[in-house]
């Protein structure tokens, strides 16, 4: 799998690559909203979530902690960074959720159900952070909290 900006050109050729989206829970094509509530149905928007998850353990090669983060970003493509050292790891990125909870949910799974297919490190969840979009604007728009993730990919403390 080619891992590259949607719609960036392939190295090599001169044709624009096509992607495509497929649109989220919260995309209801053709029904208004009276429609809806004469049904008695709330619409479930979904929202974006920063997430930024820590894990810790013994310590591990160095080699083989990138490598596992590497592979867990190809398998979660929506990783924006990740940090390591032999003893620990950060990472950090975006989950569309209906709310907290669910990003929440979702984030403490992320490690447990990826450690065998990327062959992370048996390292445990020791921290987890989720802040909806406005809060991270906010806190980068006031100078604190944690800084943009760039650069993106995997980089060692």
């Amino acid at each position: 799998m080619r891992r590259a900006r949607p719609g960036a050109l392939p190295r090599g050729t001169a044709e624009r690559a096509l992607t495509s989206v497929e649109a989220g829970a919260d995309f209801d094509e053709g029904q208004d909203t009276e429609t809806r509530e004469a049904r008695g149905e709330e619409r479930v928007v979904s929202k974006l979530w920063h997430i930024t998850l820590s894990v810790s353990g013994a310590e591990a090669p160095l080699k083989e902690v990138r490598r596992g983060l590497e592979q867990l970003a190809h398998d979660h493509p929506f990783l924006l960074t990740s940090r390591y050292a032999n003893d620990h790891a950060e990472i950090r990125y975006w989950e569309e959720a209906r709310d907290l909870h669910d990003a929440a949910a979702v984030a403490l799974r992320l490690w447990g159900e990826h450690r065998q297919s990327a062959r992370l490190p048996p390292w445990e969840i020791v921290g987890l952070e989720v802040i909806d979009r406005e809060t991270y604007h906010q806190r980068i728009a006031e100078g604190y909290g944690p800084p943009p993730a760039a650069p993106v990919g995997v980089h060692p403390y």
